[in-house]
C-alpha cells in the first residue's frame, strides 16, 4: 500500500509567499530523496508559484460549491485546478462544511480529475464520508489538532474504528491520520492502526529545522 505525507501549510508565517516556496521546495527535496509520496498545501495564492517550483503534488486547502460565474470572495474548484492545485482538502475542523456541499465537492473534484480529502473528526463521521466517495478521509480530533499530542497514541481506537468503519463501507477510500502528528513514532504508530499515511502542519511548519523533521517522519513509514 502507498504511503503518504500531507502536509497543511495552513496560514502560518513560516508557509506563507516566499516561505511556502521554500518549505515546498525543502518537501520537493526530501520526497526525491527518499522515494516518499509528499503532498504539500499552500494558501490559494500560493498555490500557482508553488506548483511552478516543484514536482511533487499540490492541493488546495479548500474549495467552495459554486460555478464558474458571477461569485465573489469565493474559492472557485476550478480556478485553483487552473494554477497547479491536483487535489483538495475539504470539510476542515477549520473550515467545516455542510453534508450537501461536502458531496458536492467531492462530485466537483472528481470531475476536474482532483483528488479529494475529506477531514473528519470521529468514527460515525467517517463512515458517513467514505459513503460518499472521497478518495481519502483524514480523522483528526480538532482538540488535538496543534496540540502535540498524537491521536494515534492519545486515541488510537478512533484511528482503528475508523479503519475499519470505511472497510466496511467503501473500500476504496484510503485513511489519513491527522492531528498532533510530530514524530515518525506518532506515524509508524498510524501505519499500524491501518492507515496510509498523515496529514499534518505544525510539526513540520513551525520545525528550526523542517527537513530534519520531515526525515523523521518518513522513517516511521517504514
Amino acid at each position: 500500500m502507498d504511503s503518504y505525507i500531507i502536509l497543511n501549510f495552513k496560514t502560518y508565517e513560516e508557509s506563507t509567499g516566499e516561505n511556502a516556496i521554500k518549505l515546498a521546495k525543502i518537501c520537493d527535496e526530501v520526497a526525491n530523496e527518499t522515494g516518499t509520496r509528499i503532498i504539500v498545501i499552500p494558501q490559494p495564492c500560493d498555490i500557482y508559484a508553488i506548483s511552478q517550483g516543484v514536482g511533487i503534488p499540490v492541493y488546495a486547502q479548500h474549495i467552495d460549491n459554486i460555478k464558474v460565474g458571477s461569485n465573489t470572495g469565493h474559492i472557485l474548484p476550478e480556478s485553483v485546478n487552473a494554477s497547479g492545485a491536483v487535489g483538495s482538502l475539504i470539510n476542515h475542523s477549520e473550515m467545516r462544511l455542510k453534508l450537501a456541499d461536502i458531496e458536492a465537492n467531492i462530485k466537483k473534484l472528481r470531475e476536474l480529475g482532483m483528488t479529494s480529502i475529506v477531514c473528519t473528526n470521529n468514527v460515525e463521521v467517517t463512515k458517513a464520508a467514505a459513503a460518499l466517495g472521497p478518495d481519502f478521509v483524514a480523522i483528526e480530533p480538532p482538540e488535538l489538532i496543534g496540540s502535540g499530542i498524537s491521536v494515534s497514541k492519545a486515541q488510537p481506537e478512533i484511528i482503528s474504528g475508523s479503519v475499519d468503519a470505511v472497510k466496511s463501507v467503501n473500500p476504496n477510500v484510503k485513511v489519513l491520520c491527522g492531528a498532533g502528528i510530530s514524530t515518525g513514532e506518532d506515524v509508524k504508530k498510524a501505519i499500524e492502526l491501518g492507515t496510509c499515511g498523515v496529514l499534518l502542519a505544525s510539526g513540520v511548519v513551525k520545525a528550526k529545522d523542517p527537513k530534519a523533521v520531515l526525515l523523521d517522519l518518513v522513517k516511521g513509514l517504514g
